[in-house]
C-alpha cells in the first residue's frame, strides 16, 4: 500500500462516473451523519482508525477535544499531518490496532469505517476497539458487504488484463484494494453480539449494477437509486448492497 492507494482514495468523490461518484458519496455522507449525531459529548476524545485520504478527520477535530488519527500506512498518516496545520487537536500515532499499548476506556468515540476487511483479525480488532472505548462509548463502523455486487465484479475487475479495461471504461485509477476478511452481515452482527457491544443503528447503502453504471451513466444512477430503495430494507434482498454500517455502544 503506498502513495497510489491514498491517490486514488482522494479521486474517488469527484470520480467522473455518476454510480462510482455517488457510491463513495453517499457513504461519505452517512458517516458525517452518524458522527454529528453521536459526538454529542462535552470534551470528546475521539479516534479514527485508518484515516485513508482523511476526509473525516476535520469533521471529527470539529466536534471534539482531541482526535487520534491511528494508522500503519505512512502515506495516510503523513496526508493527515497536512491538517494539523489548521486542525491543533489532532494526533497522530503509527500503531497497528492489533499490537498497541493504547490504555484501555480512553476514547468516547471510535470511527472505524472500511478498515476492517483489509485486517487478518477482524473480530480482534473490533474487540481491542471495544477495550479502548469508555463506558458508553460509541463505535461508528461500516465495512463492505462480502456477496455485494460490487465487491463480487471487483475480483473480476481487478484480474490482471481485465483490469486495464476497466481502467479504459473509467479513464481514472483503479487498483486492487486489499480486501482480504469480508463479512456478511451475519459473520458481522456475531462478532458484534459475542463482544457485547449494543447496536444504536444499523444501515446499508451502495446498489452497484455492473454494466448499467458503466454505459447508462445519469441514467444508469437513477436505476440504481430507485432499485436500493426499495430492498434497503428488504432482509432477503440488501445483501446486494456495497456498504453495511453500525453504530454501537459499549
Amino acid at each position: 500500500m503506498n502513495n497510489d492507494l491514498l491517490h486514488h482514495q482522494q479521486t474517488l468523490y469527484e470520480s467522473k462516473n455518476p454510480t462510482r461518484r455517488w457510491l463513495h458519496c453517499t457513504r461519505r455522507d452517512w458517516i458525517i451523519y452518524a458522527i454529528k449525531k453521536y459526538a454529542n459529548i462535552k470534551d470528546m476524545i475521539c479516534m479514527e482508525i485508518g484515516p485513508g485520504s482523511g476526509v473525516y478527520l476535520p469533521i471529527l477535530a470539529k466536534v471534539s477535544k482531541k482526535v487520534t488519527a491511528l494508522d500503519i500506512e505512512m502515506s495516510y498518516l503523513n496526508n493527515a499531518k497536512i491538517l494539523l496545520k489548521k486542525y491543533n487537536n489532532i494526533e497522530i500515532i503509527a500503531a497497528d490496532i492489533l499490537y498497541n499499548n493504547i490504555p484501555s476506556a480512553t476514547y468516547d468515540l471510535i470511527l472505524c469505517s472500511e478498515v476492517i476487511e483489509h485486517i487478518e483479525d477482524p473480530s480482534k480488532a473490533i474487540k481491542e476497539i471495544y477495550r479502548i472505548l469508555k463506558p458508553g462509548g460509541i463505535l461508528i463502523l461500516s465495512t463492505p458487504q462480502k456477496f455485494s455486487f460490487m465487491e463480487m465484479t471487483a475480483k473480476i475487475a481487478t484480474i490482471p488484463g481485465i483490469i486495464s479495461i476497466v481502467k479504459y471504461i473509467y479513464k481514472e485509477s483503479v487498483i486492487d484494494l486489499g480486501h482480504i476478511h469480508l463479512l456478511t452481515q451475519k459473520k458481522l452482527l456475531k462478532i458484534i453480539s459475542n463482544i457485547r457491544f449494543e447496536i444504536l443503528q444499523m444501515h446499508k447503502s451502495g446498489l452497484y449494477l455492473p454494466i448499467i453504471a458503466e454505459i447508462f451513466g445519469r441514467k444508469g444512477l437513477e436505476i440504481e437509486r430507485t432499485l436500493e430503495n426499495k430492498i434497503v430494507n428488504n432482509n432477503f434482498l440488501n445483501w446486494q448492497l456495497w456498504t453495511q454500517y453500525y453504530v454501537l455502544k459499549k
